[in-house]
């Protein structure tokens, strides 16, 4: 099979100004946040003269061959270099080593709004943003009708598109960029501003785009999006490239790397008053038998009292499927440090690789929400019919009392108790 996109030792170097002294940056979103503020000072005459050169490699060192046809997932955490990436290979921004070849024409969808003129109209965008990508006229004249009824913007055709929704931004340059035939097309987490029909109705284009053998890279953090649409899935990590291989492998991969990472990252909830000290899967390894309740312990520091945290746990097959969704909660959390052990006692599951999601209300008011938290394996072993599947919660706090609670799917109750 031909090669579309030939990479070999691609690197990508950003000189980063910031000043002595400060922490080191964990990714580049934060380096460059600080970098702009330091040149902003500059600027106003406010600078201490005490700043320094960073060198931050976005990429080091990427080689990869992608072939006409294939469907490849990119995914990684924020800053692994993914966005960097892809524009590198969409020629928006020049490597500072390395060669890529590429054969054919690259549609690429990065950001809202990548390639319009907010003055412009909705149908005079499409022939701007179609001759951006190279196409001709007539080429453009042959998909238009298409291209409007993708993108469900008929009303709006001949009104200035600064006066759109980012999700109107987002269906007609997805439309436009899915429609005008490139031989390439490169899709960045853009889908995610859709709302679902959307999302499902672009990854049905993805997937005719695929048929018609034409190359598609398609970066997403929604792991079931990856493994639907992609067989192929590169997963970068500072920079780097940690695996390429089989979708499903590529998934369980960033799980278990999401997991090592650490939680201060990962479980970060951007509330003062409310931290994620750890989640952990509370068995010896990650693999059990299919007997054994699934425990997990989430620790948490609250800065002020907490009324009814709902905890809702979802547990997803190794395609993305989920099988089970688990509620319960905590009528009341004070102030303090506080230690839940959480159990699934009679989950039912059968032997494979699973994943853990997890969202935390008070209230109406999300707290924590993320998917891919903890990844597990079920051993082979007596499999019975699938039955009741319950949720139990009992939390410590620093005085030794328990709040212990028990919920069942088909409707919940709870129970409090003092334990010691």
């Amino acid at each position: 099979m031909t090669v579309a996109v030939a990479i070999e030792g691609l690197g990508k170097k950003f000189a980063l100004h910031h000043q002595a002294g400060r922490k080191s940056y964990s990714t580049f979103r934060d380096a460059l946040t600080d970098g702009v503020k330091a040149l902003g000072k500059k600027l106003v005459g406010r600078g201490s003269g005490k700043d320094s050169i960073e060198e931050f490699w976005a990429l080091d060192d990427i080689t990869l061959d992608i072939r006409e046809g294939e469907k490849v997932g990119v995914i990684g955490r924020n800053g692994a270099g993914k966005s960097t990436l892809l524009k590198v290979l969409s020629r928006i921004i020049e490597p500072t080593r390395g060669r890529i070849r590429i054969r054919g024409r690259v549609a690429s969808l990065l950001e809202v709004g990548t390639g319009f003129h907010p003055e412009l109209t909705g149908r005079e965008n499409i022939f701007f943003n179609g001759s951006i990508l190279g196409m001709t006229k007539a080429e453009i004249v042959r998909k238009f009708d298409e291209i409007v009824a993708f993108a469900e913007v008929e009303k709006f055709l001949d009104t200035p598109v600064k006066h759109y929704s980012s999700g109107m931004y987002v269906r007609l340059g997805f439309a436009v960029a899915a429609h005008l035939e490139p031989e390439i097309l490169v899709v960045d987490e853009v889908l995610a501003v859709g709302d679902a029909r959307f999302q499902k109705k672009c990854l049905g284009k993805l997937e005719e785009v695929g048929r018609q053998g034409r190359t598609v890279m398609f970066v997403s953090h929604n792991m079931s999006s990856i493994l639907q649409f992609t067989d192929r899935t590169i997963l970068l990590g500072g920079g780097r490239v940690l695996f390429d291989g089989d979708s499903e492998a590529g998934v369980m991969q960033y799980i278990r790397v999401n997991e090592e990472a650490g939680k201060a990252t990962d479980l970060d909830t951007h509330l003062p008053w409310f931290k994620i000290d750890s989640l952990i899967f509370d068995q010896s390894d990650m693999a059990i038998g299919f007997n054994r309740p699934l425990r997990f312990r989430l620790d948490l520091s609250v800065g002020r009292k907490v009324k009814e945290l709902m905890m809702t746990f979802g547990i997803f097959n190794s395609i993305g499927a989920r099988i089970i969704t688990a509620r319960g909660m905590l009528p009341f959390l004070p102030s303090g440090t506080h230690g839940i052990a959480l159990e699934i006692p009679d989950h039912r599951l059968i032997p494979g690789n699973y994943s853990i999601s997890v969202v935390l209300r008070s209230g109406e008011d999300l707290i924590f929400s993320k998917e891919q938290v903890i990844a597990f394996e079920l051993l082979a072993d007596d499999i019975d019919d699938p039955l009741l599947l319950p949720i139990v919660a009992r939390a410590k706090d620093r005085w030794g009392s328990y709040c212990a609670m028990s919920a069942k799917l088909d409707g919940f109750k709870r129970t409090e108790s003092a334990d010691s």
